[in-house]
Formats: C-alpha cells, sequence, structure tokens
C-alpha cells in the first residue's frame, strides 16, 4: 500500500479525531504554533463527557477554553513552561507547572509526562510521507510520538516545511489518525524596542566579536541586541529559538555560519516563535535545521561552538549574583527552560560568554519603583541560574562581570549597575547582612 492510501485509510473528521482521546488518558500536544487547535477545541466541546484527562504542553500561544477552572476535573492542563493565557487563568486552579531544565525534557517525557495518546499539528506530507513538525513540534515530537499508544495529527497547509534529521519528522505511516484543518498559526508580535532596552543592548553587543554564534531568548533586549548587531560579520546560530531579530540579520548576510565550528553554514534551532515573516522564513528554508531542544540545550553540544554568546533575560538578581527568571515570589511567571544550560555550555565553550540581562528597576501599581537588584530576595523566588554560573549581568546602568569574583567584589559590580535611586540603599544593606566588611 502506498502512503498515500495509507493517507486516505487514516483520514478521519476532527470531531471523530477528538473522539478518540478517552476519560484517563495523559495527552502530550507540542508548544505555541503546532498545538492541534481544531482538535483541542473539539475536545474541549466534549469535555463534561471524559473525566480525568491530563493535557500536558508548554507556552500554548491560543486561549484554550480548558485551561480555566471549571474544567479541571475534565481536561486538567499541565505545563513545562508557564505561558501567558496560562499565567492568566493560573489562580482559577487547572494549571500545573513542572520545573525542568529543557535539557532534561526527553527524561521529562518519559518518566514523568508518560503520554498515552499524542497530538500534534503538522505539514502536509512531502513526495515520501514525511510531514513536518513544522515550526516547534520538533520540541520533543519524536519522543513523545514514540511513547505514545496513539498518535493523532492535524495536517494544517499553513504549516511550514521545516528541515532538520529524522527527528524533524513523522511519516505517514507511524500515525493512528489523520484530520485536516488549515489555520494561521498563532503568532507572538514583539512590542517596540524601547530605550532602556536599547541601552542594555549597547552594552552587550561589543562583547560580541564576529564570527560568534549566538543564542538569544525572547524579548524587547533580543530584538535591540539584533538591531545593533548589524554592522557585525560571520555570526551563527544556535538556539533554542529563533527570532525575528535573527531572520532580520539572516536576510541582511551578518548570520550566514560561515565560521561556526559546530554545523556550520546553518541556523541551528529547536523551534521558532514570532511573526509570519519568521514563519514564511523557515518555509523550506536549507539554512534553518530544527533539532529537538534536549540536543539544542545540551551543554555538551554547545560548548563545541567556539566563541558562543547567550543572551538571556532575567527578573531579578541579588547582590551575591543569583538571577531568578522564572517567579515573582511565588507567583509563576514562566520556566526554567534552557537558560541554565546555556549559561553552562556559554562557560564550556572557547571564548564562551555569557548574559543575563534585565531593566535596573520594576515599576509598581502605584507608580512606585522597586530595585530588581536586592539584597536578597522575597520568599518563593526561584533561583534559576546560581551565582556559581553566573558571569555577565547586564542592566541599563552597565555590565557587572562577575565570574570568579569574591562576594564583596561582586557586591560592588551590580550596585554600581543598579538604578541609582537604590546604590546608598543596597550598599547599606550589603554591609548590614555583613556581606562587606
Amino acid at each position: 500500500m502506498s502512503w498515500k492510501e495509507t493517507y486516505a485509510k487514516k483520514l478521519v473528521s476532527v470531531e471523530e479525531a477528538a473522539q478518540k482521546i478517552k476519560s484517563n488518558d495523559r495527552v502530550w500536544y507540542p508548544p505555541a504554533g503546532c498545538a492541534p487547535v481544531s482538535i483541542i477545541e473539539a475536545l474541549t466541546k466534549r469535555a463534561k463527557e471524559l473525566e480525568n484527562v491530563q493535557m500536558s504542553t508548554a507556552l500554548p500561544l491560543y486561549p484554550f477554553e480548558y485551561l480555566k477552572g471549571e474544567y479541571k476535573d475534565h481536561l486538567s492542563h499541565h505545563t513545562v513552561f508557564l505561558g501567558p493565557f496560562e499565567r492568566k487563568v493560573m489562580p482559577q486552579g487547572n494549571i500545573e507547572v513542572t520545573s525542568c531544565q529543557f535539557g532534561d525534557i526527553d527524561w521529562i517525557t518519559k518518566n514523568r509526562i508518560d503520554a498515552n495518546v499524542f497530538i500534534a499539528e503538522v505539514s502536509p506530507p512531502d513526495e515520501n510521507g514525511y510531514m513536518s513538525y513544522g515550526v516547534i513540534g520538533t520540541f520533543n515530537g519524536e519522543t513523545a510520538a514514540k511513547i505514545a499508544d496513539t498518535v493523532i495529527v492535524q495536517v494544517n497547509r499553513e504549516m511550514p516545511y521545516v528541515y532538520g534529521e529524522s527527528h524533524s519528522f513523522i511519516h505517514v505511516n507511524d500515525v493512528d489518525y489523520i484530520c485536516e484543518q488549515d489555520h494561521k498559526l498563532a503568532q507572538l508580535q514583539q512590542p517596540p524596542v524601547s530605550d532602556v532596552e536599547k541601552q542594555i543592548a549597547s552594552y552587550i553587543v561589543p562583547y560580541i566579536e564576529d564570527g560568534s554564534t549566538i543564542q538569544i531568548g525572547l524579548g524587547g533586549v533580543a530584538n535591540a541586541v539584533g538591531f545593533f548587531l548589524e554592522n557585525h560579520k560571520d555570526l551563527g546560530v544556535h538556539t533554542e529559538m529563533l527570532t525575528d531579530s535573527m531572520v532580520n540579520l539572516a536576510e541582511k548576510g551578518i548570520i550566514n555560519g560561515s565560521k561556526k565550528t559546530l554545523h556550520p553554514g546553518e541556523m541551528t534551532v529547536s523551534f521558532g516563535i514570532g511573526s509570519q515573516k519568521l514563519y514564511e522564513f523557515m518555509n523550506n528554508n536549507p539554512q534553518v535545521r530544527t533539532y529537538p531542544i534536549s540536543y539544542i540545550t545540551n551543554e555538551e553540544i554547545i560548548r563545541k561552538n567556539n566563541k558562543f554568546v547567550s543572551i538571556n533575560n532575567a527578573l531579578m538578581c541579588d547582590l551575591t549574583g543569583q538571577l531568578c527568571s522564572e517567579s515573582i515570589g511565588f507567583d509563576q511567571f514562566s520556566g526554567t527552560g534552557g537558560q541554565l544550560n546555556f549559561v553552562r555550555g556559554a562557560f564550556l565553550a572557547p571564548g564562551g560568554k555569557s548574559f543575563l540581562a534585565f531593566r535596573s528597576v520594576a515599576e509598581q501599581k502605584d507608580g512606585s519603583l522597586i530595585s530588581r537588584i536586592t539584597a536578597s530576595f522575597v520568599p518563593g523566588s526561584v533561583v534559576t541560574t546560581p551565582r556559581s554560573d553566573t558571569q555577565y549581568v547586564v542592566t541599563e546602568y552597565g555590565v557587572a562581570d562577575l565570574r570568579g569574583k569574591s562576594i564583596p567584589e561582586r557586591v560592588k559590580a551590580l550596585v554600581a549597575i543598579a538604578h541609582p535611586q537604590f546604590r546608598e540603599e543596597l550598599m547599606n544593606d550589603a554591609k548590614k547582612y555583613g556581606l562587606l566588611y
């Protein structure tokens, strides 16, 4: 039987696909733009027929109805990286978060999520019957599909066909059911880059040499860095997330991968999140190749990139150099992700550098300011990057180089890049708590 005949035999409606999920099933679906939206919506409509179905993913970019508390006993939600829609409804009690480094995601998928049903959105099959996992399904798609008893895919003609090794595709023969539903992918539009973010970026860019391989997280600082790199040459990419700023640099020839020591000539990524332009750039582009997130964030793989530069966001830093990037007190804000993997990988790479960046202050509801550099974190705050791993900390007031520094040296360096309004208070706190003598 040809793959086309197999495809036709496995074809069902979206509603029939949703019917394949039963009470007590554990379901995994890919993050962000590869969530099979139509299947999930059809499943939500029949949620009251079901009991104890666990839906697991990361960073969904759709405001799925089932995330609400009223669905808890029917469709509960589990995430390995909290996104804005999950964060909004989390107080309703239907969201559970697993803190994990992305480098461990395959182990988490097999041993904790252990989904018996895998649903995903994919591209139409190529001439050999292989469907691309698209812009983000390669994240852990191969692992999830292999352990599942039932594999259901939603073919979307808007899904880019993205290149990679075998783990970037799933064959028609390896799925149980196929449904078809086209729709535009969810986009994550970037807000305009602020003057503060430009200032932070201006401090980082001089540290980036021509021929470096970069990893940049999401957010205003990442976009600003992209703008400031337009005079660089021969940059490479090894990153969990392809961003619009990287697309801009690639189109101008600044990112070409010619000096990469690992996977030269390609943009080595796990997924892409951004605008429609980014998705179109990824489609059938041999310059872009996707790999599982466990490979991209493996520190032994990262270290093979000479002049590797990691740039990530943080929420706050204490005076000894501990970085919190995922919670505000006990309130979960995002997730552990790959930050520590990249910090450590950069530490090991020849000529590697890692930067953790944030605004020096946060504005409270009443308009008052609080320092993001503080003597100690409020209770519940998560240490994402330990002080022993921290290298460069950056605010709009400069760069603090902490690698190999003593506690008093760290205190002085961090106070120097704090908002001027809080520097005297921070110095007094440091003396009060015995961090300075």
